[in-house]
């Protein structure tokens, strides 16, 4: 994950602030390939996810922040040209005037997003979980339970038990 920008230089002027665009429901990447066409300097962190798809788990790459981009701006700049922007709904303000995002925030997205992947668990994968409750117990990983949720079988008071649990609660060893 890089800032872009139409003339494929990537470094924004010291003097320049980063804002926060909303996007239309679902346009975060038009809205941001036309606000690149018209040479601003954009920032849509991306992280790659698992997903069924058609039967199929794929890794899927999809806005980290649905719905919303960066946007390195001088503060002097017209706005209005990113309201008429398709895909941009409006620019995220604060008593009627943009707030700024600090750039060291922006850099940190930037860092980590693509490496935010959500975990690929085959089937017999030892995996760690990490729920209040079944914290530090070690499980076998038997299936995806829909998108978000696994099925796990946990040694628990000396009976195999199978538990559905958040993807997010759990972690591979």
């Amino acid at each position: 994950m890089s800032i872009r920008n139409a003339t494929g230089g990537s470094n924004p002027s010291e003097q320049d602030a980063w804002y926060l665009v909303q996007c239309k429901s679902r346009q975060d990447q038009r809205a941001e390939e036309n606000l690149l066409r018209q040479g601003y300097v954009c920032s849509r962190p991306i992280c790659l996810r698992d997903q069924i798809v058609r039967g199929r788990r794929q890794l899927v790459r999809e806005s980290l922040f649905p719905g919303y981009l960066f946007i390195n701006l001088p503060a002097s700049v017209d706005w209005s040209p990113l309201r008429s922007t398709r895909g941009v709904s409006r620019l995220v303000s604060f008593g009627g005037m943009p707030l700024a995002v600090g750039a060291g925030v922006v850099a940190q997205f930037q860092q980590c997003a693509e490496l935010v992947v959500s975990p690929s668990f085959k089937n017999g994968d030892i995996v760690k979980v990490l729920e209040e409750g079944f914290a530090e117990l070690n499980a076998v990983f038997l299936t995806l339970d829909g998108e978000e949720r696994a099925i796990l079988l946990i040694d628990f008071l000396s009976r195999r038990q199978q538990v559905s649990l958040p993807l997010t609660k759990i972690s591979a060893l």
